[in-house]
């Protein structure tokens, strides 16, 4: 049997879409090549239509799906290959809006199963950037009912019930499935969540999409996700330098900030699962097993499971770091 090459950080190539609401931003703050119209940029993805392909190393070209079948737990982790398989887990996306993204909502796991055959989807968000006057949608104003939104949608007065919050970079939100959302104007951010690519679209502005058409609306299986109940979607942290600051832990991902300025030692050995840094400020060198690469604003780094410790060279980077807990 042939032997392996060695496991190393992988880099993998942005998978860009033109969006309706994109911007520019994708190119012009985090280097990638997209249009002025370039909404999203998947990091690293395992959904089916769209698998990552490595852009580094001598593994370049082969895709995620490729890298799982051959390396398995090496790559993903015990429990991880146990329970996912082939599939990636997660999903790891940057988000340009230049205009408000369509009100919608995403089912849990056991509707979406039930309804697609695929995983639910719970998501959370980072600020990198936004313009003054910037802000989200999050859930409904307290105490709206069920009656009250059907009414409002029926009315075309929608906006009137919903939550709007307003955000600066470095916020951090977790949303829950049925929580009805939409990112606004003006916002650059990274986005962690479930391998699943189900949105269902409540109010998408009376706007045409890139083709000139109304995109279709998901009324009747958003009524059967939403939660109006659902809690306050912020996340509080104090952004420590050097240090390991837990922003969320979930059955579905674990994520921390690294906020670091000098030299600094990760120890891995009890994370049993790949590691994903997206870099949301400044640039780093990551040292790992005798590899070295570098990461900057705007770039993603898988680190394989097998990998038990780290060093993290810079004088000043912001990183996100996830893996399964």
């Amino acid at each position: 049997m042939t032997k392996l090459p060695d496991l190393y950080p992988l880099k993998f190539v942005p998978i860009l879409k033109e969006k309706v609401w994109g911007g520019d931003k994708l190119h012009t703050v985090l280097k990638k090549k997209g249009t002025k119209k370039t909404g999203e940029s998947w990091e690293i993805s395992g959904v089916e239509e769209a698998i990552s392909q490595v852009a580094n190393g001598s593994l370049k070209n082969q895709s995620l799906t490729e890298l799982i079948k051959k390396y398995k737990e090496k790559l993903v982790g015990v429990d991880v290959y146990k329970n996912f398989g082939h599939t990636f887990p997660l999903l790891f996306k940057f988000i340009d809006a230049d205009q408000d993204l369509s009100v919608q909502v995403h089912p849990d796991d056991k509707l979406a199963k039930e309804k697609h055959n695929s995983f639910g989807k719970t998501e959370m968000w980072y600020i990198v950037a936004s313009e003054k006057g910037a802000r989200l949608i999050l859930g409904f104003q307290e105490g709206t009912s069920e009656q009250e939104y059907l009414e409002s949608l029926s009315k075309g007065t929608l906006s009137e019930i919903l939550n709007f919050e307003y955000i600066q970079a470095g916020d951090v939100f977790y949303l829950t499935p049925g929580t009805v959302h939409a990112i606004g104007a003006g916002i650059l951010l990274a986005e962690i969540q479930q391998t699943s690519d189900i949105t269902y679209r409540i109010y998408d502005w009376d706007r045409p999409d890139l083709n000139g058409k109304m995109r279709e609306l998901h009324t009747d299986l958003a009524k059967q996700a939403i939660d109006y109940n659902a809690t306050n979607a912020e996340v509080t942290y104090e952004n420590l330098k050097n240090e390991v600051i837990p922003l969320k832990s979930t059955r579905f991902f674990e994520t921390n900030k690294l906020f670091i300025t000098q030299t600094f030692e990760r120890d891995l050995k009890t994370i049993d699962s790949f590691i994903v840094y997206m870099c949301v400020d400044g640039e780093a060198t990551i040292k790992a097993n005798g590899f070295s690469e570098k990461i900057q604003k705007g770039e993603t780094l898988l680190i394989p499971a097998s990998f038990t410790s780290l060093t993290i060279i810079s004088s000043s980077v912001s990183l996100l770091e996830t893996y399964i807990p």
